[in-house]
């Protein structure tokens, strides 16, 4: 009897491509500039509210600002999504840039030219949390993003 089915038959993956990552932040201005240093454009802004987003968000009478931001011709499509609680208060979060904590810890964009990023991105007023290093083959920098987030870019070498 033939084997119709192998147990090493290869599984499509189930992700196709990272999508969006969402911050909750105080100020939208100023995430938008920080977050439009580094290519990213408003694409759209919607105050989220009601019992479908309380239920979906497990966030009992939720009221905030949704913004979308994302990277102009990037295929696939990058984006950063800010949220803006008017309800209820966010909860404060003291460790966000304790990157020795448990959950989120940052997330990272790639770059073509590290050192010219950092160079314009320090005069634009953006703070380093460190030095570049070179670690598996990339050039990496921490930059202090808005409440307290980190951001890192690396460049491929």
């Amino acid at each position: 009897m033939t084997e119709t089915c192998s147990i090493h038959q290869q599984v499509p993956p189930m992700i196709e491509h990272f999508d969006h990552i969402t911050v909750v932040i105080s100020d939208v201005e100023a995430a938008k500039h920080f977050f439009g240093l580094l290519g990213f454009k408003e694409d759209k802004a919607v105050v989220i509210k009601g019992p479908v987003f309380s239920s979906y968000m497990g966030v009992e009478g939720i009221e905030a600002e949704h913004i979308t931001l994302a990277l102009e011709n990037c295929s696939p499509r990058i984006e950063v999504q800010l949220l803006k609680y008017r309800q209820p208060v966010p909860l404060p979060a003291p460790t966000t840039g304790n990157l020795a904590k448990l959950g989120f810890n940052h997330i990272c964009f790639a770059v073509d030219n590290l050192d010219a990023e950092v160079d314009r991105l320090k005069a634009a007023g953006i703070k380093l949390r460190n030095e570049v290093i070179t670690f598996h083959r990339r050039k990496l920098i921490f930059l202090c993003g808005p409440d307290g987030i980190t951001v890192e870019l690396a460049e491929w070498l």
